[in-house]
C-alpha cells in the first residue's frame, strides 16, 4: 500500500474539562507529546494546526458547579482562565484555545448533529433510564456510579470504568447510586436519539485492523494501521469484538448544547458528541481569524489528522468520533491515534479527589523558569507504551545527572573555553565553518536522521535520548581532543577541536527547540544575537571572526530542599483528605440535659422567595413557608448560595429562636447547616418532600 504524502495536518489534543486545574499526567498524556510534534512539523515548514480548547458541558461540569455551590458558568470561566493560562505560560504553542461555550461551537454542534439527523444516522427510542427522585431530574452518566460489571470496581462512572477502561451505560452498573443526593435512583422513561453502533462495526473493524474499508463514500484514504500503537488497536478491537452497541447521542440536562428539534425541551447533545466537534470550530474559528479556509484542514484527503489523548479516551476518538464523521460526510478520519498510557505519582495513581498530584499551574508558581526541565523529565519518562511514574527524586536525579552534568557541562565547557583562547571570536576561514572532524558531522547528520524518524513515529522518549547522546558524544569528543593542552603544541588542532564543538552546540540548539524551546532559545542567544529559531533544512551559519556572547548557565542543580518542599506538600496534601473526620472538626460543645434539648422547636420548612441583602455580602433574606405562618430569616448563606437556586428548597429551621434584627431586617428563625473539612455550608434536608411544618426530634 502506498501511503500519501500529506500537504498538512490537523493536530488535536484532547479538550480538557473545564472543571479543575491541569496536573503532569495530563502533560505527559496528550498535551507535551503534541506540542512536541507540532513544533518538529513547524520545523519541516510543514502546514499545520494546532487545535485545543476547554471542554465546558457535560456532568462533569454541572457535578463540580453543584460541590462549590456555584453554577456551572462561573465553573468554566473559572478553569477556562486557569488552565488556558496555564498552558501559555508553560508554553504549549496551540494555534487556538477554544471553548465549546462559544457560539460558534453552538453552531458548528447543531448543523452537525442536524445533518446527522438527515442522513438517518440515529434512531429515537424511548428508554428506561435513571432518574433521581429527591432532586427530580434524570441523571446523565456521570451522575450515577456503582460497581463495575465488567472487572468488580467500584465507584466507576455511568460511562466509563477508570480502572478497566471498559465503556459503560448507567443502567449496567451494579448498585447504582445517584451522585446529587447519595439515594438509589429509580428507572423512568424518556426519549432519546441513539447513534447504532452495530450498523458500523464491518467497516469501522476494517478500518482499524487494516487502515482502509470498502464502503468508501467519505474522503477517506488509507492510513498505516501498522503505525497504531498496540495498546490503541487492542482496547479498540477488544471493543469492537464485544459488539458495538446503540449510544444515545442526548442526554436530559440543563447545561448544554440544545438539541435542535422541536419536542426536545431539556435535551442536550452528549458531551462525547459535542466535544469532538469542539476540535472542529475550534479549526473554524482559527480560520476566521487567519483568513484560511477550515474545511482544507478537516475535509480534504491531502490532511492528516491525528488525535493525541490519554488512553482513557481512545475508542471515543478512534470509534464513536469516526463513525460520526462518516455519517455526516464529507470529513476525513484520524490518521492515528497516538494515545499514551498512565503517568503515576509517588508510588500511587494521580488522584483529583485525594488531590494527589503535581499541578501544574502551582508548579509553575513554586519553580519559576524550569519549564524546560519539566519537559525534559515527563518526555524521558513518557508513558507512550506502558503506564510510567514521576517521583521527585528521579526529577532531581534527571536534572542533576543528566542536564546539568551532560547537556548544561559541555555546552558550558565549550564557552568558558572559547572565550579563554579566542575572546569569544570565531575560529576558521571563509563565509562559515563546517565540521573538521569527518566522524563528528557524520554522527550529527545521522542523529538528524534518526530523530526524524522517532518523532514522526511518535516516540518522543527515544529521540529526546538521541538528541542527549550527542551532548554525550561531545562531552566525550572534548575530553579525547584535549584542546586545553594542545593550545600552545598545536593551536590550529586545538582551534579545529573547538570549533566543532561550537558548531555540535549549535546543531544541539536545533534539535532541542521540540523538546526544550527555552533551552534552545539560550543556546542561540550565546552564538548570535541574531539566532531565535531554525528551521530543519536551513543552513546553520556561524561566520568566522564574529563574536560569540557570553557563556550562561543552561540548568541549575535542583537542591535537596526544594525537593523535600515538593515531597512534603503532596504528602501534607494527602493527609488533609486522609485526616479522621473526628481530628479535624469542631470540638464537642458541652453537655446539654434532654430538657435544654426539648425546648427547641425544629420544624420543616420550604423556602419560597430569596434575595440579597444590600451592601451585605454574606446575607440571604429568606422567606419561608414554616407549616405554622410564613416567616423571614436572614442567613449568612450568600457565599455559597444564590437566591435563585434554594427556590423550592425544603430546609429544617429552628422557629422558637428569639427574634433579632440584621441589617434592619427581622430575623425570625435560624436554618441549620451542616459545614464540612473545607468550610463549605450544606442544607440539612428530609430525604424527601414533606409537609411544611414537620416536627424534628
Amino acid at each position: 500500500m502506498e501511503y500519501r504524502i500529506p500537504k498538512r495536518y490537523t493536530i488535536t489534543a484532547a479538550l480538557p474539562y473545564a472543571n479543575g486545574p491541569l496536573h503532569i499526567g495530563h502533560l505527559a498524556g496528550a498535551y507535551l507529546p503534541s506540542d512536541i510534534y507540532v513544533r518538529y512539523l513547524r520545523l519541516q515548514r510543514r502546514d499545520v494546526v494546532f487545535i485545543c480548547g476547554s471542554d465546558e458541558h457535560g456532568a462533569a461540569i454541572t457535578l463540580r458547579a453543584k460541590k462549590e455551590g456555584i453554577t456551572p458558568q462561573e465553573i468554566i470561566e473559572k478553569y477556562h482562565t486557569l488552565n488556558s493560562r496555564a498552558f501559555a505560560d508553560f508554553g504549549i504553542s496551540f494555534d487556538i484555545f477554544h471553548r465549546t461555550s462559544a457560539p460558534l461551537h453552538y453552531d458548528t454542534a447543531q448543523a452537525f448533529f442536524l445533518q446527522l439527523e438527515e442522513n438517518g444516522a440515529f434512531e429515537i427510542e424511548e428508554s428506561e433510564q435513571f432518574y433521581d427522585e429527591q432532586f427530580g431530574q434524570f441523571l446523565a452518566d456521570r451522575y450515577v456510579t456503582g460497581m463495575c460489571p465488567k472487572c468488580g470496581a467500584a465507584g466507576a462512572y455511568g460511562d466509563q470504568c477508570e480502572k478497566c477502561g471498559s465503556s459503560l451505560n448507567p443502567t449496567d452498573l451494579i448498585d447504582p447510586i445517584s451522585t446529587l443526593s447519595g439515594t438509589t435512583p429509580v428507572k423512568r422513561k424518556t426519549q432519546h436519539w441513539y447513534l447504532p453502533m452495530h450498523n458500523h462495526q464491518a467497516w469501522v473493524e476494517e478500518w482499524i485492523t487494516s487502515g482502509r474499508f470498502k464502503d468508501i463514500a467519505s474522503p477517506v484514504v488509507p492510513h498505516d494501521a501498522s503505525a497504531w500503537k498496540q495498546h490503541v488497536r487492542g482496547q479498540c478491537l477488544s471493543w469492537i469484538r464485544d459488539g458495538l452497541k446503540s449510544r444515545a447521542m442526548t442526554r436530559d440536562l440543563d447545561w448544554g448544547v440544545p438539541v435542535p428539534l422541536p419536542n426536545s425541551d431539556g435535551k442536550v447533545l452528549y458531551v462525547w458528541l459535542d466535544a469532538p466537534i469542539g476540535y472542529i470550530s475550534a479549526t473554524r474559528q482559527w480560520a476566521k481569524d487567519h483568513n484560511k479556509d477550515w474545511s482544507l484542514y478537516w475535509q480534504d484527503p491531502n490532511t492528516r489528522l491525528i488525535h493525541f489523548i490519554g488512553k482513557d479516551n481512545i475508542v471515543f476518538h478512534c470509534i464513536i468520533f469516526p463513525i460520526l464523521l462518516k455519517a455526516h460526510g464529507g470529513f476525513i478520519l484520524p490518521d492515528n491515534v497516538p494515545a499514551n498510557e498512565f503517568l503515576n505519582l509517588e508510588g500511587d495513581k494521580i488522584s483529583t479527589s485525594r488531590n494527589h498530584a503535581v499541578w501544574l499551574h502551582e508548579y509553575l508558581e513554586d519553580l519559576p523558569c524550569r519549564k524546560d526541565e519539566l519537559r525534559y523529565v515527563l518526555t524521558s519518562i513518557s508513558p507512550e507504551n506502558a503506564d510510567s511514574e514521576f517521583t521527585w527524586k528521579d526529577y532531581q536525579t534527571r536534572i542533576n545527572s543528566e542536564l546539568v552534568a551532560i547537556l548544561g557541562n559541555f555546552v558550558n565547557r565549550v564557552w568558558v573555553l572559547y572565550h579563554k583562547y579566542y575572546n569569544g571570536l570565531i575560529q576558521g576561514s571563509g563565509d562559515q565553518i563546517s565540521f573538521h572532524d569527518v566522524d563528528l558531522k557524520d554522527m550529527v547528520e545521522k542523529t538528524y536522521d534518526s530523530i526524524s524518524q522517532h518523532i514522526e513515529q511518535f516516540r518522543f522518549r527515544q529521540a529526546l535520548f538521541e538528541v542527549m547522546d550527542l551532548a554525550r558524544l561531545g562531552n566525550r569528543f572534548l575530553t579525547e581532543k584535549e584542546p586545553w593542552k594542545k593550545q600552545s603544541i598545536a593551536p590550529v588542532e586545538s582551534a579545529h577541536a573547538l570549533t566543532d564543538c561550537l558548531l555540535l552546540t549549535a546543531h544541539l540548539g536545533r534539535l532541542l527547540q521540540p523538546f526544550m524551546p527555552d533551552t534552545s532559545k539560550r543556546i542561540f542567544g550565546m552564538l548570535s544575537d541574531e539566532i531565535s529559531q531554525l528551521f530543519w533544512d536551513e543552513p546553520i551559519i556561524l561566520k568566522p571572526g564574529s563574536q560569540i556572547n557570553n557563556p550562561i548557565l543552561l540548568f541549575e542543580k535542583m537542591e535537596d530542599d526544594q525537593i523535600t518542599k515538593q515531597i512534603e506538600k503532596l504528602q501534607q496534601a494527602n493527609q488533609v483528605k486522609a485526616e479522621p473526620i473526628s481530628s479535624t472538626m469542631a470540638p464537642l460543645k458541652s453537655e446539654v440535659v434532654y430538657d435544654d434539648f426539648a425546648r427547641m422547636d425544629i420544624r420543616v420548612g420550604t423556602i419560597k422567595e430569596a434575595v440579597r441583602v444590600p451592601k451585605a455580602d454574606k446575607l440571604l433574606q429568606i422567606t419561608i413557608d414554616t407549616g405554622l405562618d410564613v416567616r423571614t430569616v436572614v442567613s449568612g448563606i450568600a457565599e455559597h448560595y444564590k437566591p435563585e437556586e434554594i427556590i423550592g428548597k425544603q430546609v429544617v429551621l429552628l422557629v422558637n429562636l428569639a427574634s433579632r434584627k440584621l441589617r434592619g431586617i427581622e430575623s425570625q428563625g435560624m436554618i441549620l447547616m451542616a459545614k464540612d473539612l473545607q468550610g463549605k455550608l450544606y442544607f440539612i434536608s428530609p430525604e424527601q418532600m414533606i409537609d411544611p411544618g414537620s416536627d424534628v426530634s
